[in-house]
């Protein structure tokens, strides 16, 4: 086909699909979902009790005049009804200015451009982490249903969901700190950029952590979907050919049972993008979790308001890239 028929062809496709609503369905989900949620932090950071003039003033905020107090007010925008604080924070967004952090003489966009690509590794290393713990000990258990290495994963699977992140992380911090003399704390936070090795120190533990729980649900979702898959008939029929036992497990159990587990992945580091922010808190890490913190404690409503819908943001994103790895891996889907 020459040029002009190819651009045409693909324009003709793209009109069918926004036409079927394959396009123009998940965006206005997507759309939909980020002005839910700017919608509900805006309400509900109003109403906690305070606001950043009584959160930086304490209580001295007491001692204004009503002047004073109109003054304030009013360099803080605090002055105008609640609808129109909003579609004024919600216009400065769409124009990419995110707001000020009065705390850290920083605009919202230079913090999160700091902070993010901490969470970012945290998410990834713990990802990482917990694939490699949780698929391997969820095949195991499905290996032999009902047997003890089925009741050791069911146990370690048992322990990653029970145990809080914050009693493991402090509990090993001590152990650690105690035995071996390692402290991560004890640093000043290096970008990996600046130090490579101090930053890989610095991430293993809390990493290690994260990873932890989140093997847990992968390893429960891997082990359920091994399982269904092992019970089809093509998995008969390739036994019956003669396949062995690993290339069986590889090339046709796990591949087949890869989407309930790139589903669960998906949903977990989601959730490790704005989730993880009692272990930053611990670890001392100056993630996108731990700014969101600081920015409550400090009643800087903009922060706060901006920094949670770029993490809604960026969960719709994931959500978007798993629907993609879906077509990718699952030939049905592709179908559909």
């Amino acid at each position: 086909e020459t040029g002009p028929h190819r651009g045409a062809l693909f324009t003709m496709n793209l009109v069918r699909a926004v036409a079927s609503n394959r396009v123009l369905r998940p965006v206005i989900s997507a759309l939909g979902t980020l002005l839910g949620v700017a919608v509900f932090v805006f309400v509900m950071l109003r109403a906690i009790p305070g606001n950043q003039i009584t959160a930086g003033l304490g209580t001295e905020a007491a001692a204004l005049t009503p002047a004073q107090q109109a003054a304030l007010e009013a360099y803080y925008g605090l002055d105008k009804p609640l609808v129109v604080q909003f579609f004024n924070w919600l216009g400065n967004v769409f124009t990419g200015n995110l707001g000020f952090s009065s705390r850290a003489q920083q605009s919202v966009l230079e913090l999160t451009a700091q902070s993010l690509p901490v969470t970012l590794e945290l998410a990834v290393f713990s990802i990482v982490l917990a694939l490699l713990i949780g698929i391997p000990l969820g095949m195991l258990s499905a290996s032999r249903p009902d047997s003890p290495r089925d009741a050791f994963g069911q146990a370690v699977g048992l322990m990653g969901l029970s145990i809080p992140s914050f009693l493991l992380a402090t509990a090993l911090l001590a152990i650690l700190s105690a035995t071996v003399r390692f402290n991560p704390n004890g640093q000043a936070f290096a970008y990996f950029s600046e130090n490579p090795l101090l930053n890989l120190q610095q991430m293993l533990l809390p990493s290690l952590v994260l990873g932890f729980g989140i093997a847990a649900p992968i390893m429960r979702t891997t082990r359920t979907a091994v399982l269904e898959v092992r019970g089809q008939d093509f998995i008969r029929t390739a036994r019956a050919k003669g396949v062995g036992p690993r290339r069986l497990q590889v090339r046709h159990v796990l591949k087949n049972a890869l989407v309930p587990i790139v589903t669960m992945t998906g949903l977990q580091f989601g959730y490790l993008l704005g989730g993880a922010v009692v272990v930053e808190q611990i670890f001392s890490l100056p993630g996108i979790g731990r700014q969101v913190l600081l920015g409550i404690q400090q009643k800087e409503y903009a922060l706060v308001q901006s920094t949670v819908l770029l993490i809604a943001l960026a969960f719709v994103v994931v959500n978007l890239l798993t629907d993609l790895l879906y077509r990718i891996i699952d030939p049905r889907v592709r179908a559909e």
